[in-house]
């Protein structure tokens, strides 16, 4: 059986393959992941590329990988030439995914070296920095996929190929669809499993700039609370585990055992963040977050003041952003709250300012002032803040992605289909591209930081109480 891709050659439809996160050991794979003491049989696999959209066939031989034998004379000239993961380039890398079925058991640093062309020490960072990902068994591929890649699909997963494969027996279909992490460049990937291969993981070339023993806030035998730096991932994306900030706090403070992620808050966004020391302490936070025994507050600098008092809004319940809103309440949406608490008008930040920490230029017509408010979350969604401050006119500096959306509304009001200006619609269909043409108004996201920080965090009625650092728009103020 040919081994296929069976995803579109856009990166834009990759997210049909979404990854679970979740980091799982070699015998996860369902079958015995230590280094095989045997060659395997050739392997023919067949790819579509995201860069070519081509589909072409490559030979391969599975063996045993020794990554301690992974030297830089160990690419092919064939290979494409590229640099290793670390340092981290100066440069951002075109997106490229590419979706792989396997047709033979073999090793799987070797397999995605003849299948996508990489060099085996190339591979082996993307495997350390988890951006490879498998399934025991191929998902669904996206609406737009050919008439073959629907027919490889639907090989790979009749009925009678899934009943001989050991490793799902007791399995369903949609649990044996579940991705998750290689860790090894030794695993062993057998006939019909798919593989992901995130070829340029999104980089964070901020976490090698910050000082993060000075960014620590307090330390306990159970956990650390740390001032998380805007343009740093508190535990890493689905294709980069490497950089963020749980793995640069762990060795900042020379520990032995990795912190762990209690709780998250925006790359864009600095503050307080909690970090488990150990796993019994890291469901303990889970529960305390899930019990709202855990208080934060935060620090916005708005383009526009807000009343105090508390703002409610109803958030679409869809996992991706940009987040909308809406002031009337629609059945299914998720109600989101805040207080404001304080409101104070302060300097708009320098040019000096906003060029050291990166801040977008989002083009607001007026920057004599902006506007502090202090902000007691009641509900916590995600880009809450940002999307309820910018339904009420107020983005925050340097929001690229809201900002974009509230200055075409001004332009345009009834632009937005769920605002105060909202216009009646005939029917679904042109509620549904009134919908398609306010997500286009939003920009992209934001490079490094915006107007928000996590200033405060405790529970347990403040018998755990921590402060973050002033701001960095306080740093002109000082």
């Amino acid at each position: 059986m040919a081994s296929v891709t069976v995803a579109v050659a856009l990166l834009s439809l990759s997210s049909c393959y979404r990854s679970s996160g979740q980091t799982t050991a070699a015998r996860a794979l369902g079958m015995s992941c230590s280094a095989i003491h045997k060659h395997h049989a050739s392997n023919r696999c067949y790819r579509s590329s995201h860069n070519t959209n081509a589909i072409v066939a490559v030979e391969t031989n599975s063996s045993t990988i020794d990554a301690a034998n992974l030297t830089a004379t160990s690419s092919s000239e064939s290979y494409q030439n590229y640099d290793r993961l670390l340092p981290c380039p100066s440069h951002k890398s075109t997106p490229r995914v590419e979706h792989l079925v396997v047709s033979e058991e073999g090793n799987v640093l070797e397999f995605i070296c003849k299948s996508v062309h990489l060099p085996p020490l190339y591979v082996a960072d993307l495997i350390q920095f988890g951006a490879v990902h498998y399934a025991l068994v191929c998902p669904p591929p996206p609406p737009s996929a050919t008439e073959k890649q629907i027919r490889i699909f639907k090989e790979v997963t009749e009925p009678s190929v899934l009943r001989k494969r050991a490793s799902i027996k007791g399995k369903t279909v949609q649990r044996a669809q579940k991705t998750f992490r290689i860790t090894s460049v030794n695993e062993v990937v057998e006939p019909g499993m798919y593989i992901r291969v995130h070829v340029h993981p999104k980089r964070f070339p901020r976490c090698y700039e910050i000082d993060w023993r000075s960014r620590i806030i307090a330390v306990t035998e159970l956990y650390v609370v740390l001032d998380k730096p805007a343009g740093t991932s508190v535990g890493g994306t689905t294709d980069n585990i490497e950089e963020r900030c749980a793995t640069f706090a762990t060795r900042a403070l020379g520990l032995t055992t990795p912190l762990m992620t209690t709780h998250q808050i925006d790359n864009c966004t600095e503050g307080c963040v909690v970090l488990a020391r150990t796993k019994e302490y890291c469901s303990v936070f889970h529960g305390k977050i899930r019990d709202k025994k855990v208080k934060k507050l935060y620090l916005a600098l708005a383009v526009s003041p807000l009343p105090t008092g508390i703002i409610t809004h109803y958030m679409r319940p869809i996992n991706m952003a940009p987040r909308l809103v809406s002031e009337d309440f629609i059945k299914g949406w998720q109600i989101c709250q805040l207080e404001v608490m304080e409101c104070s008008q302060v300097p708009w930040p320098t040019t000096a300012i906003q060029d050291k920490y990166c801040i977008e230029d989002c083009e607001w017509p007026s920057k004599d002032y902006a506007y502090e408010c202090k902000i007691k979350l009641l509900t916590g969604r995600t880009h809450q803040i940002r999307a309820q401050f910018a339904a009420c006119k107020a983005p925050l500096i340097g929001d690229s992605t809201y900002m974009a959306a509230a200055v075409a509304e001004m332009a345009n009001p009834g632009l937005n289909p769920f605002g105060k200006y909202k216009k009646d619609f005939s029917c679904e269909s042109e509620k549904e591209t009134a919908v398609i043409n306010w997500i286009a108004q939003h920009g992209k996201v934001p490079s490094v930081a915006i107007g928000l920080q996590a200033c405060q965090i405790s529970w347990d009625d403040d018998e755990h109480f921590y402060k973050a650092g002033l701001p960095w728009w306080r740093s002109q103020m000082a």
